[in-house]
């Protein structure tokens, strides 16, 4: 594996522990750790898609971003 190949493995592997402990009911769909995985999970992986230039998992992952980051402004919105 390249180094590319490594931040896209990490990345989906955060979108998926994420997901992974959201089902287990370890976490909420609406705790910090929850949308912090997706959202650092998803830039990486968009950022491995843009190093590849495959543009459907770059608009996926950017649009997956996108939300997560929405998600994280109304979730520090809430807390304070």
């Amino acid at each position: 594996m390249n180094f590319i190949d490594w931040i896209g493995f990490l990345g989906v592997f955060q979108i998926l522990l994420a997901y992974v402990l959201n089902v287990m009911g370890k976490i909420s769909n609406n705790s910090f750790i929850f949308i912090i995985l997706n959202f650092i999970g998803a830039s990486m992986a968009c950022l491995a898609s843009i190093l590849l230039n495959y543009w459907p998992f770059i608009i996926l992952e950017a649009v997956w971003a996108l939300v997560s980051l929405y998600s994280l402004f109304k979730f520090q919105r809430k807390t304070s």
